[in-house]
């Protein structure tokens, strides 16, 4: 009698979701989510979004990036930009900003220039501008007059809610004691949540059995053991 072949799962890359409809409203991202649904009726024109990795910032960003047309610039874009060509009244996003390799320069003048050319700018970053250790006094006297708004880390029910939805994406079909299994043990984040949704989906591929908790714990187990066996 042959010995049954495990399945080996392709890989297909699963991107985020960032529709309007993919994001889910929680105590921890209520009040960011309602700053960008009166926009552009915004106090200033630049709009500092700070929170942890895995709240939603780059989700939140992306759904105002899609309904203003805005351009999406990452720290090393931002350093070879050709400002000139911005249009009068672009819209440009910038994702973590309190990152390595931020040209303090370059952002400035992007200020000025959306201030001047009546755009619009949403930075994203982890931190807010006094803790980035700015170099530029006037850059950080122009962020600090910016609009500002946090997004806590998520809730156990946003948890819970985005994995439910990362699951239903995918087709799987799961119980509601493995959602509460996984909610409070997993990191509190959208990232972390993502994460072990893609695992279970690639392990129960592999074994060609359902989800379960077992097969849960083991795969959590397992992820425990790597993480501490690279300290």
């Amino acid at each position: 009698m042959k010995t049954p072949i495990e399945q080996i799962p392709l890989t297909y890359p699963i991107l985020p979701r960032y529709g309007r409809e993919d994001f889910l409203v929680s105590s921890s991202n209520e009040k960011a989510f309602e700053l960008f649904e009166r926009w552009p009726d915004w106090s200033d024109p630049i709009c500092l979004v700070l929170g942890p990795s895995g709240a939603g910032k780059s989700h939140l960003a992306a759904m105002w990036g899609e309904q203003a047309k805005a351009l999406r610039l990452t720290l090393a874009d931002l350093s070879q930009a050709d400002l000139s060509t911005l249009p009068a009244g672009a819209a440009v996003v910038l994702e973590d900003a309190d990152a390595c390799g931020l040209d303090e320069t370059v952002l400035f003048h992007l200020c000025n220039l959306t201030l001047e050319h009546k755009g619009w700018l949403v930075i994203t970053a982890q931190q807010r501008p006094d803790l980035w250790g700015l170099a530029l006094a006037d850059l950080l006297s122009r962020l600090r007059r910016a609009l500002s708004v946090e997004i806590d880390p998520p809730d156990e029910a946003l948890v819970r809610a985005v994995l439910v939805k990362l699951f239903l994406d995918r087709q799987l079909r799961v119980d509601t004691g493995l959602i509460e299994f996984l909610a409070l043990r997993i990191e509190r984040s959208l990232d972390a949540a993502r994460s072990i949704v893609d695992v279970l989906d690639r392990e129960a591929l592999s074994q060609q059995r359902a989800i379960t908790r077992p097969m849960a714990s083991e795969v959590l187990r397992r992820l425990d053991e790597s993480r501490g066996g690279e300290n």
